[in-house]
């Protein structure tokens, strides 16, 4: 059983409920492409870093949230305005990044499972 609560949510607004409903708790948000019917995402990015992501979950710490967020389809990410990149300065997808810190790994970095499980463990 998970030591961890798991959320997916689509869009900017969701993000921000999700988070601001897990007040106090430490939060992790893994940001990718929106997926199609046939649940791939259109960032090829994000389809190879997600099984990464998803292999080094078990590392994440007990009581954590991990918010899996879909950004958008791709006109929508790559208009420099979009609130995910206004707000919260997202400059790539995929983007992990553990919530009210500096910590983030951004496109590639997301490949590296030894990276995302240091992120995962490190206080």
């Amino acid at each position: 059983m998970a030591q961890y609560e798991e959320v997916e949510v689509h869009g900017y607004e969701e993000f921000c409920k999700a988070v601001s409903e897990r007040k106090g708790k430490d939060i992790f948000a893994y940001f990718s492409g929106d997926k199609d019917g046939q649940g791939r995402s259109w960032c090829p990015d994000c389809v190879k870093a997600e099984p990464v992501v998803r292999g080094e979950m078990e590392h994440l710490p007990e009581g954590s949230v991990f918010i899996y967020c879909q950004v958008g389809d791709r006109p929508y990410w790559k208009d420099p305005n979009n609130e995910f990149k206004k707000t919260l300065k997202l400059t790539g997808v995929p983007t992990l990044l553990r919530y009210g810190t500096p910590q983030t790994l951004v496109e590639e970095q997301c490949f590296k499972a030894d990276l995302v499980r240091m992120m995962f463990t490190e206080d």
